[in-house]
């Protein structure tokens, strides 16, 4: 199976002044263009050549794991993203998030501080257990909760690749406005 780059659902300038052109230029274009190249080269003779990206995030280790989750990572959170998007939940993702975390602001919180405090590189992630309950994980480099069991619904990249060219070192900026341009219908969907 080869992989590919999958276009985004906007233009590359459609998430300004939150997420430049620049930055989508070189986090999408560059960056997560060469985990696509580099899972294509890895995968060809091994057990993984014909399974699917969450198989190989599920299951694969060392490089093809690295590569792949990674490629799935970066495909999620991309297309997460609206140049005009639904700003807060509603419905039963609202009142799951409400139950969890008792108000959407307290969410938004918590989910800031998540990111805020990950050391190094890495992801927040909004997930729902089997039970249906949703909590907050932090994950280090290609790390992703898939691998636990849990079904992502949302997350931020804090790699400093998502921010520096726009933040420099201010990731609390940029996870401010992260959530500018997060799409919620997106988010209950997966939800």
């Amino acid at each position: 199976m080869s992989f590919e780059l999958p276009a985004l659902p906007y233009a590359k300038n459609a998430l300004e002044p939150y997420i430049s052109e620049k930055t989508l230029d070189f986090h999408y274009g560059k960056h997560h263009n060469a985990y696509v190249t580099n899972l294509n080269n890895l995968v060809p003779g091994t057990e993984f050549e014909n399974a699917d990206l969450e198989t190989i995030v599920k299951k694969a280790e060392g490089g093809i794991f690295n590569n792949g989750a990674q490629v799935w990572n970066h495909t999620f959170y991309f297309f997460q993203f609206s140049a005009t998007p639904v700003t807060e939940p509603t419905g039963a993702l609202k009142a799951a998030i409400d139950a969890s975390f008792g108000s959407f602001d307290a969410f938004k919180e918590a989910f800031s501080k998540a990111a805020a405090t990950l050391f190094g590189s890495g992801w927040a992630w909004l997930v729902k257990d089997a039970a249906g309950k949703l909590s907050i994980v932090q994950t280090s480099n290609a790390a992703c909760p898939l691998r636990d069991g849990l079904t992502p619904l949302m997350t931020c990249d804090v790699w400093e690749h998502a921010y520096y060219l726009d933040k420099q070192n201010l990731r609390p900026k940029y996870i401010e406005d992260f959530f500018k341009v997060l799409d919620w219908k997106v988010v209950e969907s997966r939800f």
